[in-house]
């Protein structure tokens, strides 16, 4: 196993680190209502792969805009 599996507080640095403030309470949520990152059960904790942090974060990004009227 080469991957480095992040709990739910290091999940949430590693997000911050990137300029993506989540709290970890933030990504307690989405596990039990949906929309957050993929995660993985470890007993009883959930655990991150960052590999999932960074696909996830890059969905929600926008496209990249010139102001803020340019259309969607």
């Amino acid at each position: 196993m080469s991957q480095k599996y992040l709990s739910r507080i290091q999940a949430s640095e590693y997000l911050k680190i990137r300029g993506l403030p989540v709290e970890p309470t933030t990504l307690q949520k989405w596990a039990t209502t949906g929309g957050g990152p993929a995660y993985y059960r470890f007993g009883n904790r959930a655990v991150y792969a960052p590999d999932d942090l960074d696909a996830w974060a890059q969905a929600k990004l926008g496209t990249p805009r010139a102001s803020s009227s340019t259309a969607a």
